[in-house]
């Protein structure tokens, strides 16, 4: 591409409304542009690299002899509510209707279209396996769109389904699509991990994410100082949190506590630490209130409380809803009397003589115990903190922030029973198809890179997903030879089917170099005066070395970078 017949563009100064390194040097580079929250325009620079993820995801995939195949964004609303997810997704699925009145939804991930195509060739166990993949957008409501590409309401994805008779079809067929995934991951020169992960609105038997490590990341990764264990934080199990405590059980005491509500303001009352506590904590779960108690110094995972309950949606309790089944202001709740259901953190069971909330104003009890009150369920219900002991060999756990890049599904049968898609086995038996789900966010991926890959003069792309791997900057156009040289090599790059830039702008040589630099080119060659002795500039743009090269050996150095 020739600079001088194109439309690019780079901006000098920070864009004002980007909240990430990444989104604000894919503005900066003209590679994306904002045109509402959470939704960019992908920019002809952009497109390149977009396009490069995009070979890179098919032709791995194509190579484990997926099919790709394109389906609708504009689904009717029936299909989700009757695979049972359309309430799962609630108000971040966007909904219309037709001019017939007729209900739709943008579809927000295509399980259902997958399993109903399915159907369509899967009337006998002589059918399968088979794998699709679709590389197409997606729309999500985000209710907070953020890090530029990282959280948005329109993105691109490419969605894959395998198709199985039975568990063990499905587990080969997920192990193909995890090589697969490593081998896009590797091309795409990510530093990633590979984490196991609550299946959430997805359902099914495993979930593992491929984690792209970053500052900005939304998700914790939890991994292990001294083995390989790697686990998203949601799902991560909290082992032996609290000491066991061996004294004896005392009466409970209510104690007047004026003006202290919270767990710092009681803890300080009572001269006691906030281990010697058990908060509740008053939820809204799928409408109905309940509370969960867990050690005052720990934190409640959510993503574990509902699936304890086997729920879809949690907020925090109003303060009419607290005060309705305490009895009392917000911030005196506790599990003795409580009216409503309690669960039970399990970490609770092995304290003795802890303090909690009276459900009454002004008040708390000292010295409880759980015969004290009854539990609905106990179980795991923390989050794990940094430094807890790691489930496999019971060493410090260590956290770091990671951006989903993938994501692998052993969905199982889940979907095929809910919309009854079934084949005929062996012995002429009906029985559910077994599935599994594999995505890839090809912005995110372009993002996570560009997170990993920058200095301070810009982004600085891996070789494979560049926009150009070779950018050729004429010092001055009006100097014929130069121009001479600089088409030549061009020329020679074009025939060979090299992606190359040449930029022959009427712009001073610091412009031209600072715009190769923030739009990250991985090699430049400067064409200048040197060329009147035969001599050329090659620059790496990762390791900044720059040296003479003669003009003879020129074209086997481009050679060399591409093939």
């Amino acid at each position: 591409m020739k600079l001088s017949h194109s439309y690019f563009y780079t901006l000098r100064e920070n864009a004002k409304d980007e909240d990430s390194v990444s989104s604000n040097l894919l503005v900066r580079a003209g590679m994306i542009k904002k045109s509402s929250a959470g939704t960019y325009m992908i920019m002809p620079m952009g497109k390149k690299v977009l396009s490069k993820i995009e070979n890179i995801i098919r032709e791995e995939m194509d190579a484990k002899d997926a099919q790709e195949l394109l389906m609708p964004a504009l689904i009717p609303e029936e299909v989700y509510i009757q695979s049972g997810r359309r309430e799962a997704f609630g108000s971040n699925m966007f909904a219309l209707k037709d001019r017939y009145n007729r209900p739709y939804v943008l579809g927000p991930t295509h399980e259902e279209l997958f399993t109903l195509a399915a159907a369509m060739d899967g009337k006998s166990y002589k059918d399968f396996p088979y794998n699709l993949y679709q590389i197409q957008t997606k729309y999500r409501d985000e209710t907070r769109p953020r890090f530029g590409l990282i959280r948005v309401r329109e993105f691109i994805m490419k969605d894959a389904y395998s198709f199985d008779v039975d568990e063990k079809g499905l587990d080969a067929s997920y192990d193909k699509m995890y090589d697969a995934y490593n081998r896009i991951f590797d091309r795409l020169g990510l530093n990633y991990k590979i984490v196991r992960a609550d299946t959430g609105a997805m359902g099914g038997l495993l979930s593992e994410e491929y984690q792209a490590i970053s500052p900005i990341g939304e998700d914790i990764v939890v991994g292990c100082q001294n083995c390989d264990f790697s686990s998203n934080m949601e799902i991560t199990e909290v082992v032996d949190c609290m000491p066991e405590n061996t004294e004896a059980e005392k009466e409970m005491e209510l104690k007047a506590t004026p003006d202290a509500k919270t767990i710092d303001e009681v803890a300080a009352f009572f001269g006691k630490k906030a281990s010697d506590f058990v908060k509740t904590l008053i939820y809204n779960v799928d409408g109905k209130i309940v509370a969960f108690c867990i050690p005052g110094n720990r934190e409640l995972n959510e993503a574990k409380a509902l699936k304890m309950l086997n729920a879809v949606e949690m907020e925090l309790a109003s303060f009419a809803d607290v005060e309705k089944v305490t009895h009392a202001k917000v911030g005196f709740a506790g599990p003795v009397g409580i009216d409503c259901p309690v669960y039970l953190d399990r970490q609770v069971l092995k304290m003795k003589n802890f303090i909690v909330g009276a459900n009454q104003t002004d008040k708390h009890y000292e010295n409880v115990n759980c015969k004290d009150f009854k539990a609905e369920k106990v179980g795991d219900l923390c989050q794990v903190q940094e430094g807890d002991i790691c489930p496999c060999c019971h060493q410090p756990l260590t956290f770091e922030h990671g951006i989903e890049a993938g994501n692998l599904f052993k969905l199982g049968t889940k979907y095929s029973k809910s919309m009854n898609v079934l084949y005929t086995d062996k012995d002429n038996q009906q029985k559910p198809i077994w599935m599994g789900c594999y995505g890839i966010g090809l912005e995110r991926c372009m993002a996570a890179v560009a997170e990993q890959y920058n200095d301070e003069k810009g982004l600085m792309w891996p070789d494979e997903i560049a926009p150009f791997r070779l950018a050729i900057v004429v010092i001055s156009n009006k100097d014929e030879k130069q121009m001479e040289v600089a088409d030549r090599l061009y020329e020679f790059c074009k025939q060979k089917g090299y992606d190359v830039l040449l930029d022959d702008r009427k712009e001073r040589p610091g412009v031209k170099f600072k715009d190769m630099e923030l739009i990250g080119i991985p090699h430049r060659i400067t064409v200048g005066r040197g060329v009147e002795n035969g001599i050329l500039e090659w620059v790496d743009r990762n390791s900044s070395e720059k040296k003479e090269v003669a003009l003879e050996d020129v074209e086997a150095m481009i050679s060399a970078i591409y093939e």
